[in-house]
């Protein structure tokens, strides 16, 4: 994987007031850690920064420049995003050298089409892997290419590149090949699923009374009164 230059800017401001600063000038929080080095704090240009990982994936390599005449080259160790906003929150980011081994999590893919009526069920999608920092794949792949139900696809199965070697379990599964359900079988269970949601609707009806009944005005207790209704005189 190609790398990717990126400026940065020294930053200053902590907390999580600082953050929202810096979010609203466009950049980033980041920290870059590794090697023994004391931890550095940066900002990122968000756009850039997304625009590469979109392109890249999460494993994108960087050649980060800071105004500070601070470069460097790393990976992103964990990324914080806004699932509303879908934006990026906060990055972490190890620092790399050329040649050296690092362990990461890269994406699986499934190529091929497996037999017909046959199902494909993920059991995970990444696996953990060693590679040269400068060198990450994008992602990996595994064929299923004509498979029969009742085949698994586990690590073992997965193409890799030169020089990457796997750190997952072999036999862990990546997918499994199962028989898709025949017309008989969905009508057959056609009325438990309609069953099973007639008795969710009834109980979320049960509830609803019951908060309602909870919510009602309670009866004075014995030995109290009970406040007089206002009147009105004509």
């Amino acid at each position: 994987m190609s790398e990717v230059k990126i400026s940065a800017e020294p930053r200053t401001e902590f907390g999580k007031g600082g953050a929202r600063r810096t979010r609203r000038a466009g950049l980033v929080p980041a920290v870059l850690y590794g090697h023994g080095e004391k931890p550095k704090h940066i900002a990122l240009p968000a756009r850039e920064f997304a625009a590469a990982i979109r392109k890249g994936g999460a494993n994108q390599l960087f050649a980060i420049e800071v105004s500070d005449g601070t470069q460097v080259l790393a990976l992103p160790k964990a990324i914080q995003r806004d699932p509303i906003k879908d934006s990026f929150e906060h990055v972490d980011l190890l620092l790399v050298r050329r040649g050296e081994k690092v362990t990461v999590e890269v994406p699986v893919q499934l190529t091929g089409e497996a037999a017909k009526d046959t199902l494909i069920v993920h059991d995970h999608d990444t696996l953990t892997v060693t590679a040269d920092a400068t060198k990450v794949p994008d992602h990996l792949e595994a064929s299923i290419e004509g498979l029969e139900a009742g085949t698994q696809v586990t690590a073992a199965d997965v193409a890799l590149p030169a020089g990457v070697e796997l750190v997952a379990d072999p036999e862990l599964s990546v997918a499994a090949v199962t028989a898709a359900p025949t017309a008989e079988q969905l009508e057959a269970t056609l009325p438990e699923v309609e069953e099973a949601a007639a008795e969710a609707a009834a109980e979320a009806e049960a509830e609803v009374g019951e908060e309602t009944a909870e919510g009602a005005e309670a009866p004075a207790a014995e030995g109290e009164q009970a406040p007089a209704e206002a009147k009105t005189e004509a």
